[in-house]
């Protein structure tokens, strides 16, 4: 399919959507970004820049008849889902998922019975109902989808009435999820891409967590693929996931991710998506296997077909062989003052990709969220736990980030230890 001229509609402007603007550029797709936000990295190296709210359905639509767009892009947070869906539907253009199953894939509680009616494991949970049955520590969120807004993880009672307060606040609908704290678990990340009714595995990393006593626990120090779990993901998990994908939920085209504990035996799912994850993978896949996941949906959105590069897909998870880190860079709280070393480490072989957030003069708040998030770095290496470490090892030394008395404000750097105990051979 020719894409050169095609109109492509970004609905969010915030970094992860920047990889999907430079994509559709590549493929000579003009690209018009839209949030409600005056400036916004996206928006800052898209053809056109929108100040219209995603949720203004309407306004978008009216947009998109007058100019003519021939595709609509929500890409990786879950906020722009439903409006990238309604818009394209009203247009007449493709979209992934239909409102049944966007709500499957947003709504916690949906996601459960879903889980449940397709004989896949979740995390056990509490009812909102009976307080006094809760085992702690326990994980209060949400009822739908808000990425890691509005958790918390509770040790008492007193915590767990607080919790609820905020999560209630940042719910829709005012509903909470409880569930045990699976805090010895392994945090899975999984993501297929569903073509024409197949769904094909194409990611299954280890998710690892910030330390508690940041309050990052429920951010990313930096995620590794391919699982050292992936074997067992394949023999016990995989194809009840797909079956619920494509027979139960019917999903026909597009991509689903979710996160799973595991305890090295099953695995349990607790958050979904009819979407990719929102950190970044999609230049590492392309880089080990030489296939391209971000143009595959791009292609769809604008009316072509979903690539699966003639069944290379399959398998693809397994990145030829290849280990890879994404590599967060969380700080805070205080005012930067001195960022340096990404030159330095950009340059070095290993190195993929380098994203800078945060820069000098930034004020970082403890809300241990991702706001916390000053950077990512992507890296790949031999399918060695001593090159990825020690790759590891030259970033930690060459990143300094400080405030103006000269104190480290970076916090929860990744465990190197942790690669040569989980993936040593």
């Amino acid at each position: 399919m020719n894409y050169t001229g095609k109109k492509l509609l970004i609905l969010g402007g915030a970094n992860p959507h920047v990889k999907v603007v430079e994509s559709a550029k590549e493929m000579g797709i003009m690209t018009i970004v839209t949030d409600y936000l005056p400036h916004s990295p996206a928006k800052a190296i898209a053809d056109i820049a929108l100040n219209y709210n995603i949720y203004d359905i309407d306004l978008l639509v009216e947009y998109g008849k007058v100019h003519r767009i021939d595709g609509v892009l929500g890409f990786s947070l879950d906020p722009t889902q439903k409006p990238a869906q309604q818009i394209a539907s009203r247009l007449g253009l493709p979209t992934f998922g239909n409102d049944i199953q966007l709500t499957a894939l947003t709504d916690k509680t949906a996601f459960k019975a879903l889980c449940k009616r397709a004989k896949v494991d979740i995390i056990p949970e509490f009812s909102e109902d009976h307080l006094e049955a809760v085992e702690f520590p326990c994980l209060v969120k949400p009822g739908e989808s808000r990425g890691s807004r509005g958790v918390s993880v509770c040790y008492n009672h007193e915590e767990l009435k607080q919790a609820l307060n905020v999560a209630a606040a940042l719910s829709a609908t005012g509903k909470c999820v409880i569930e045990k704290y699976l805090t010895t678990y392994q945090d899975l990340t999984i993501s297929y891409l569903v073509k024409d009714g197949k769904a094909t595995l194409i990611s299954v990393g280890d998710r690892y967590p910030g330390r508690e006593e940041d309050n990052l626990n429920r951010q990313l120090s930096g995620t590794i693929q391919p699982s050292r779990f992936t074997e067992m993901y394949l023999r016990t998990a995989d194809e009840r996931i797909k079956s619920m994908i494509t027979e139960v939920l019917q999903i026909k085209n597009g991509p689903v991710f979710f996160q799973g504990f595991t305890d090295g035996k099953t695995v349990r799912l607790y958050d979904p998506g009819l979407r990719f994850p929102g950190n970044e993978y999609e230049r590492i896949y392309k880089k080990a296997t030489g296939l391209d996941p971000m143009k595959s949906i791009i292609s769809y959105c604008v009316g072509g077909d979903i690539l699966d590069y003639d069944g290379q897909m399959e398998g693809s998870y397994d990145l030829n062989g290849k280990l890879c880190l994404q590599y967060m860079i969380n700080v805070g709280p205080g005012v930067i003052a001195k960022f340096e070393g990404l030159d330095a480490i950009a340059s070095a072989p290993f190195v993929l990709d380098v994203r800078q957030h945060h820069f000098v003069g930034d004020v970082i708040e403890a809300t241990g969220d991702v706001r916390h998030r000053a950077g990512e770095i992507s890296i790949l290496t031999e399918r060695n736990a001593q090159c990825l470490a020690e790759a590891v090892a030259f970033i930690q030394e060459h990143l300094v980030i400080e405030d103006k008395d000269g104190n480290d404000l970076i916090i929860s750097p990744f465990d190197r230890n942790l690669i040569l105990q989980h993936y040593a051979e």
